[in-house]
């Protein structure tokens, strides 16, 4: 048996801001400096909790465009609704996981629920980026909408379990089909519960902690709301021990080890593929909303 990752570092948001009038999110990087200790990863937006008012139009974003990487957004509380340039469309709820593979390029917008825009109520979801390797940026774009129902829920031991999104946890796969090596793992531990999660040696970590109180590794404490820790690629898991009851994302990735460069939606490799991307979506090669 290999050793337990160790905790680099405890973090809390780099920064806030609104997406929109539909998302007000604390960024857990890349503004906190940790880009390359979460590679694959490129971003981590926590979306609310936040209350919204009932109203006759949905909050949210406008059309626009991505390029070279992936989105993953898990619905918490509230909902999102999402259509696109390629022609997919869709509603996620509680539960449920929207994975969109931009690649080549795709326009789409990301409004609140008509449902929870006319009832209203508590806002809750994360958005994750997730870099693609050189030879699949340019690659056709791919939308999963997977369903609360279609996530499997793994026993972590007694007051602990994790909804394996993606990737594999004793012996259980996720649904969700990834173009790298990636496990995506979305944990609950009641008060006084413990569990070990197995993670692959060589695979950048993070452990997010979206609301609680946990210890890591018998050792870093993690407390509160919209926290990160960053593991180390040495070592096969990492022990947790919830001190109150808690809410987290273990995220792992095989890192990918090229150049990265990102403007705005795009995340390519080369400063001139950054311009080509732009030159693209003004050209309209992107497509459009209709």
């Amino acid at each position: 048996m290999s050793g337990l990752k160790q905790v680099s570092g405890i973090h809390a948001p780099g920064s806030s801001y609104w997406v929109g009038d539909g998302f007000p999110v604390r960024n857990l990087f890349p503004s906190n400096g940790v880009s390359e200790a979460v590679n694959p990863f490129l971003m981590f937006d926590y979306a609310g909790p936040a209350t919204f008012a009932p109203s006759d139009k949905p909050r949210g974003v406008e059309e626009h465009p991505h390029r070279g990487f992936e989105t993953v957004t898990i619905a918490y509380q509230g909902s999102v609704d999402h259509r696109d340039s390629s022609g997919n469309a869709g509603s996620i709820g509680p539960g449920d996981v929207q994975w969109m593979t931009a690649a080549s390029g795709v326009v789409h917008e990301e409004k609140h629920g008509k449902a929870f825009t006319e009832a209203g109520g508590t806002f809750e979801v994360v958005q994750l980026w997730v870099n693609l390797p050189a030879a699949h940026k340019m690659s056709a774009p791919r939308y999963q909408a997977i369903v609360n129902a279609d996530i499997p829920v793994v026993a972590l031991g007694e007051g602990a379990s994790a909804r394996v999104i993606a990737g594999t946890l004793r012996g259980v796969r996720g649904p969700a089909h990834t173009v790298t090596p990636v496990g995506l793992f979305d944990l609950r531990l009641s008060g006084g519960g413990k569990c070990r999660v197995e993670i692959p040696e060589g695979h950048n970590a993070a452990v997010a902690l979206l609301s609680g109180d946990v210890l890591l590794n018998g050792s870093s404490a993690l407390k509160g709301d919209a926290r990160i820790a960053i593991l180390g690629r040495e070592g096969n898991a990492v022990e947790l021990e919830a001190l109150a009851d808690s809410k987290l994302l273990i995220l792992s990735g095989e890192p990918i080890n090229e150049p990265v460069v990102s403007h705005g939606p795009f995340v390519m490799n080369t400063q001139e593929e950054i311009r080509q991307a732009f030159a693209d979506y003004r050209s309209g090669r992107m497509g459009h909303l209709s």
